[in-house]
């Protein structure tokens, strides 16, 4: 049972104890009976700039809602920018929780149809963290969710903030996503980004994980069929949207589609 609601100072993990949980946008803490919460530590009068853009890149404050982000308006320069907006319309969500619910939020619940997910391991973002005993360390988005519902995080770490870097903001892109109905929950959610004759491609919602194949040059249809073949069987996520082998049949679709989309675009 929550009794009390904490509202810390600049680094609010110091205090940190076991019954504890942030509060963000709340959306996913209050939709459902949380027994294990005793007490709740308020993150939203910590006032950090929610979105800050420079000439390395885009910093997301944790706090961050998605209506924010949708509504930011990035430089014509970044190519990728609009990945952005099309991450957040990848909700399954409306409009009143999209003024609440937080990019950080979204992310920590490590679910695999997390869209800011999707967007910050397409865009080679780093996540900043706080952990309790006042260190910070940086994390690679793509090592941060390593499986449904699970994450790098420890006890009393938070993420503070996410980097969007420049160079991968300036990249070309082509993303695919597919669902079962208009609005619909991600059943798989793929992005290709290039610089030249590169290609990186992420591979999320139809894996408990993200998945990132990198690629030197870019590939001819048959390398890139064998590399989403090399993904072993138990990283495909299974639920009411897809099976296993329907999402590998998606990635391997779509990834041909995304293939050709940027190779004629060089």
């Amino acid at each position: 049972m929550v009794d009390v609601v904490r509202r810390p100072p600049d680094r609010p993990g110091a205090a940190w104890r076991t019954g504890d949980a942030w509060l963000a946008g709340g959306t996913w803490l209050f939709s459902e009976p949380q027994p294990a919460v005793l007490r709740l530590v308020d993150l939203t009068a910590l006032d950090w700039p929610s979105l800050v853009a420079d000439a390395h890149g885009l910093e997301i404050a944790a706090t961050c809602t998605v209506k924010e982000l949708h509504d930011f308006l990035p430089p014509q320069k970044w190519g990728a920018g609009r990945l952005l907006r099309t991450s957040c319309e990848a909700f399954l969500a409306s409009f009143k929780v999209w003024n609440a619910a937080t990019v950080g939020g979204n992310i920590c619940m490590a679910l695999p149809a997390g869209p800011m997910i999707t967007m910050t391991v397409a865009l080679d973002a780093t996540y900043r963290l706080w952990a309790a005993d006042g260190t910070e360390r940086r994390v690679a988005a793509k090592d941060f969710v390593v499986g449904n519902h699970q994450n790098v995080l420890a006890p009393g770490e938070i993420l503070r903030s996410i980097h969007l870097p420049t160079h991968a903001l300036q990249r070309r892109y082509a993303q695919r996503r597919f669902t079962l109905t208009k609005l619909g929950r991600s059943t798989i959610f793929m992005v290709g980004t290039q610089t030249s004759d590169d290609l990186t491609l992420s591979i999320t919602a139809g894996t408990t994980r993200p998945v990132v194949l990198q690629f030197g040059t870019l590939p001819d249809a048959d390398a890139l069929q064998d590399s989403i073949n090399a993904i072993p069987n138990e990283v495909w996520f299974a639920d009411a949207n897809g099976t296993p082998e329907h999402r590998r049949h998606l990635a391997k679709h779509y990834a041909e589609e995304i293939r050709i989309e940027l190779g004629s675009a060089r």
